[in-house]
């Protein structure tokens, strides 16, 4: 099941802010101040800490990309499995995958200032794919696809507007985005590989 529980502590937990919370808000200005304190660490001073194998360190990685992304573990070793079978490197490919569903090209395209606004968009059919309307948040795009905003109206809704206003939002390379309309081009996993080494998350699940 995708987690729903208190998103910062996650992000303590994991040590890192996981883009789970709008940029600028209060919730993240909370997580930013606490970020390096892990959740009940207060209660855990003067304990000894235990050593940490690799394989919860493998863990740990594994579980950062399934929390940066909001996917359930069934669906993350899906993707591992659907990675493995496409000949290259397979943290590489995992990472590409991830990064054509349509929710996260949405956050990618700077049309919502998270990815679970993305995927709430994308439910809500207010996000369309070369002219229609999909609500799959999961879909994978392709090279080529387009994303607009599926009325105009969508564009008004506070949130919506905002993040769109936000002019130093950096896309990454492979979206190339004109006003409100986006075309996909080949993602890369260089953002992924910055917050995440896939190395350990494919070893986790290759033992």
């Amino acid at each position: 099941m995708r987690y729903t529980g208190p998103r910062n502590k996650v992000a303590r937990r994991e040590g890192m802010d996981l883009e789970l919370k709008t940029p600028g808000s209060k919730a993240q200005a909370s997580l930013l101040r606490k970020i390096n304190v892990a959740p009940g660490a207060q209660q855990r001073t003067g304990r000894r800490r235990k050593k940490v194998s690799e394989r919860s360190r493998q863990l740990r990685e594994k579980q950062k990309l399934r929390f940066l992304f909001g996917i359930s573990e069934s669906q993350l070793k899906q993707y591992y499995t659907k990675a493995v079978r496409i000949k290259g490197n397979t943290g590489t490919i995992l990472a590409e995958i991830l990064e054509r569903r349509l929710d996260n090209a949405v956050y990618r395209s700077g049309f919502a200032p998270t990815r679970a606004a993305a995927r709430q968009l994308v439910n809500h059919r207010h996000i369309t794919v070369n002219g229609k309307v999909l609500s799959i948040a999961s879909h994978e795009l392709s090279v080529g696809d387009v994303l607009t905003f599926a009325n105009e109206k969508t564009t008004k809704i506070p949130y919506v507007e905002e993040i769109l206003n936000n002019k130093s939002r950096i896309a990454p390379e492979w979206i190339q985005r004109e006003a409100n309309t986006t075309k996909i081009q080949a993602p890369t996993s260089d953002d992924i590989e910055k917050q995440v080494n896939m190395r350990s998350v494919i070893e986790y699940y290759s033992r």
